[in-house]
């Protein structure tokens, strides 16, 4: 692993840990094993490491998150291993992100101190209630899911229970009342499929 790398892996994990403003540049340099000169030459400031964290971040959720999903084409069924991958290759992945889900972390910690970044973090946000909301009208549309149900309102309660799900596992690493959480939604998930 090269160096730009190294830089950005630790960091993804003192930021998963401990935010982005209270981690140090020599923080960053301790963990990656560098000079500041080394820490400089990839990245001219904190912010724009604070992206490069970011996109890995991203990235790290895209093949955790959605893994296998499309190996099946009923769109609830995809709601459901998406809650089951969040759960289990997401938010339990230690080596990646051992203080829980990252953008919640930062997220909390960037809204009033940083808002620009707080900004970025929140597009992901609405990229994922729109994959929920899609995927839902898709059920609605092949008949999975009642026509009565309104699929605004289970996107939102399905995002709001996995952040919640997140803000308590980032709190007491408890794999149970993560497990609790996460099975109370897909059980609701499964009752609305028609």
């Amino acid at each position: 692993m090269n160096l730009k790398h190294t830089i950005i892996n630790e960091s993804l994990k003192l930021f998963s840990l401990k935010g982005f403003l209270s981690t140090s540049i020599g923080d960053i340099m301790k963990a990656a094993k560098t000079s500041k000169g080394g820490l400089y030459n990839h990245f001219p400031s904190k912010e724009d490491l604070f992206y490069a964290v970011l996109s890995e971040a991203r990235k790290i959720w895209r093949e955790k998150t959605l893994y296998e999903l499309d190996e099946t084409d009923k769109p609830m069924e995809k709601v459901i291993r998406l809650l089951m991958n969040y759960r289990d290759r997401y938010l339990k992945d230690a080596d990646h992100f051992p203080g829980g889900c990252i953008f919640v972390t930062l997220s909390v910690e960037l809204d009033d101190q940083r808002p620009h970044l707080a900004r970025e973090l929140n597009e992901g946000y609405v990229r994922l209630k729109a994959m929920i909301k899609r995927l839902l009208d898709q059920a609605q549309s092949v008949g999975e899911l009642s026509g009565a149900v309104d699929t605004q309102a289970v996107t939102e309660m399905i995002f709001s229970g996995m952040l919640g799900a997140s803000v308590m596992y980032g709190m007491d690493k408890s794999s149970a009342n993560l497990d609790n959480t996460i099975n109370s939604l897909i059980e609701h998930v499964r009752r609305l499929i028609g």
